[in-house]
């Protein structure tokens, strides 16, 4: 027996059973800091199960209803914490879902969580709620969902405003960096173990590029969970999400020019995750279609200009023919807290 081929190989043993043994005490702290996470962010919202899904949401005020469908890294919250909902709640019923997988909502596996599978499972839940032909506002990724649920339930939606959404494929150099995560079996173990840790160091950077130009607003500072955010099933939901971006545009993509309900696109004018020139061409394949850019506004448009976005659903709850007519130009955004902010 070779003496040196014997200790290479109790050396590679030994190796492996202290890199399996880090992975280990990795996976034993991440799952301490989720229930952590999950303890100190209980629901505030109900649970509904639709096909096997518990989906968690919100469900308030009164008056004509409206849908508000979030995108990725973040929840439904978001949209308590941009304003828009406290916006709309004086004259809505404000319905707000966690998405499959984000906030406190489960993600089956076996399934492939789509735009148009989450589309039909938000619709199949609005059924159950009794809600009817709501105005669908959905932001980024959201958006994508939005479009899908419109397009396969035209009679059911009465209206879309649409924010920052990602609408005609592009190369993506981003969604190389989400793809090992919603690998199977290579992104369990990547979610439970080195990736949140990644991600609390990405994180900064994250919430930089979601608001550029403008600052990460105070308020969201405070209520976003980077803990909620960085768990290993919300990084497997953010990171299918993310591969599934590319074909979620592609699925939407034939339906544009046969929808038929009032349509508000809104973008910033300096969103560096997608680029407001795929709103202008979304306005150019929806008949009767209004855009709005939102001058100094990044990919949050909706925090840079809460006010307008409760503005445009307004119009569309109301049916007011002037959602229909072109807009001039909404005015430069300023930080959230300025005496100038919407």
């Amino acid at each position: 027996m070779n003496p040196f081929a014997s200790a290479r190989t109790l050396v590679s043993g030994r190796t492996a059973l202290v890199g399996a043994a880090v992975l280990g005490a990795l996976a034993l702290v991440n799952y301490a800091a989720a229930r952590r996470a999950e303890r100190r962010h209980p629901p505030q919202g109900r649970f509904i199960e639709v096909d096997g899904v518990r989906l968690h949401y919100t469900d308030r005020g009164t008056g004509t209803p409206v849908v508000l469908v979030h995108g990725n890294a973040v929840t439904g919250d978001d949209y308590d914490t941009s304003g828009v909902a406290g916006r709309l709640l004086g004259n809505h019923r404000v319905i707000i879902f966690d998405r499959p997988g984000f906030g406190h909502s489960q993600r089956p596996h076996g399934r492939l969580w789509t735009a148009a599978e989450q589309a039909e499972l938000l619709h199949r839940a609005l059924g159950r709620l009794g809600v009817e032909r709501p105005v669908v506002v959905g932001h980024s990724w959201g958006a994508i969902v939005a479009l899908a649920l419109a397009a396969r339930h035209p009679a059911d939606t009465a209206g879309l405003v649409l924010l920052s959404g990602y609408y005609f494929w592009t190369l993506r150099p981003d969604v190389l960096l989400v793809v090992p995560g919603a690998i199977p079996v290579l992104g369990d173990i990547l979610r439970h173990t080195v990736s949140p840790w990644l991600g609390r160091l990405m994180m900064p950077l994250l919430k930089r590029g979601m608001f550029s130009p403008l600052p990460v607003p105070p308020r969201f500072r405070a209520d976003y969970s980077d803990a909620m955010a960085l768990r290993p099933s919300q990084i497997r939901a953010t990171s299918m999400d993310g591969a599934l971006m590319i074909p979620g545009a592609l699925m939407n993509h034939g339906s544009y020019a046969d929808l038929s309900m009032p349509v508000v696109i809104m973008a910033g004018a300096a969103d560096k995750v997608v680029f407001a020139r795929s709103a202008r061409r979304l306005q150019a394949r929806i008949p009767g279609s209004v855009l709005r850019i939102v001058e100094g506004a990044g990919h949050m448009v909706h925090y840079a200009v809460p006010g307008q976005v409760a503005e445009m659903v307004e119009r569309l709850a109301q049916a007011t023919p002037e959602a229909l007519r072109p807009q001039p130009p909404l005015r430069r955004a300023v930080p959230e807290g300025s005496a100038r902010a919407a």
